[in-house]
């Protein structure tokens, strides 16, 4: 039980990855606070949790759209409201907004994916720092993934997002370095859920020949299993990981595990985040001045 006693807010929990993430968070003890926009699948989830949860822990529901400001705000607000305090948060709603050539997709729909990506975690962090602040303990959460480590054509609105949440993830774990706050992005891996099927349904013509082959493939294998990033999100949101912040871990190729033998490693290091890569790195002896 080692989210025993601990609140979370986990945002687009009302299906996939992030309700496995809340699953793992109430078998490990913790109280949650799930968010979405669909308010019936919201109330299915909050009714599955309530199964599997223990004496003195609650499920809260509230209905909310992360690219909106208010909602936020009002999500962190009843959150405190009902626990009194939230010491994790997991900044799990994401889309893949429009896929295609950018000369082709809708702006408008490719900012709205911006807004729901990158806004609703800063929005989320915005107004849950303050309160972790004042009470020198937080864990911090964001999902990331391979649209922020490499290059995803036709799908340019999340890799975009992605990467921004990535650097804001690390900014942020500066700015509040001494609280006693730890910041992490997490890549949870191959995942088969709705956005994978809706890669599938655009088609080799709209997402591009290799990354429709690369979907089919994975859907037809099975994809990695929900509970992997689901575990290193418990991993990252209990005491186990003390000082382990502004890191990019991914559930599958990184060994999570162990990371808190290696604090004084991953504190003076650049290892787990977003760097240029200069000449010097890959062997070569141009550019050296």
């Amino acid at each position: 039980m080692k989210l025993e006693n601990r609140n979370a807010i986990i945002t687009g929990a009302n299906q996939g990855f992030g309700l496995a993430v809340a699953k793992e968070f109430v078998k490990e003890g913790a109280s949650v606070v799930i968010c979405a926009r669909n308010l019936s699948k919201l109330k299915e989830a909050a009714n599955d949790l309530r199964i599997i949860a223990g004496p003195g822990q609650n499920v809260i529901t509230v209905q909310a759209d992360v690219s909106k400001e208010k909602d936020v705000k009002r999500v962190i607000k009843n959150g405190i409201k009902e626990l009194r305090h939230i010491d994790i948060l997991v900044n799990n709603a994401g889309v893949y907004g429009p896929k295609g050539l950018i000369e082709n997709i809708d702006a408008v729909e490719w900012t709205k994916a911006i807004e729901i990506n990158l806004f609703g975690v800063f929005y989320a962090c915005k107004y849950i720092l303050p309160h972790m602040k004042k009470n020198k303990f937080g864990k911090i959460i964001n999902l990331s993934g391979g649209g922020a480590t490499n290059p995803l054509p036709r799908i340019s609105a999340y890799a975009s997002s992605k990467a921004a949440v990535v650097r804001l993830t690390e900014t942020l774990a500066e700015e509040y370095s001494g609280y006693g706050i730890d910041i992490n992005a997490i890549a949870p891996g191959a995942l088969n859920t709705r956005l994978l099927e809706e890669a599938l349904e655009a088609g080799p013509e709209i997402v591009g020949e290799p990354f429709y082959e690369k979907a089919l493939k994975q859907k037809e294998a099975g994809g990695v299993p929900l509970e992997k990033g689901a575990s290193l999100c418990a991993y990252l949101a209990s005491s186990e990981s003390n000082g382990i912040t502004g890191k990019l871990i991914s559930a599958v190729w990184d060994p999570w595990e162990e990371l808190g033998c290696h604090i004084e490693d991953l504190k003076n290091t650049d290892i787990y985040t977003l760097r240029r890569i200069v000449p010097q790195d890959r062997g070569k002896s141009w550019g050296v001045k």
